[in-house]
């Protein structure tokens, strides 16, 4: 899967629930930039320092991820991309796969 650039209609669903920018001090790099850096990070899996320069400087990414995490944002924004998917009937839940890391093995294969 490669990487591409979030759209319009994309951002436009996004931006909502990205926290505001704060009235005093400096001004924060630009949100759509440096998103679609997290999400080149995320998708590619490179280190955050291989990070293309065009989205901003990675530790600027890195930072915001972890701010994003920590106030439960992408959570939201997986929440709200769920509940989309269900009003439009893209997203059922008629099967459930469950990773195997989530399943203790007994010792010997025995259940």
């Amino acid at each position: 899967m490669g990487f591409q650039e979030l759209t319009d209609e994309q951002w436009a669903f996004i931006a909502p629930f990205l926290p505001p920018r704060a009235k005093t001090g400096r001004p924060r790099a630009d949100d759509r930039k440096v998103l679609n850096g997290i999400l080149y990070v995320l998708v590619t899996g490179c280190r955050w320092c291989d990070m293309p320069r065009p989205y901003g400087a990675y530790q600027t990414a890195w930072r915001r991820f972890r701010e994003l995490q920590e106030k439960g944002v992408w959570h939201q924004i997986l929440q709200a991309l769920l509940d989309w998917g269900y009003t439009l009937g893209k997203v059922k839940v008629e099967a459930v796969a469950v990773d195997s890391t989530l399943v203790e093995a007994k010792k010997g294969g025995k259940v």
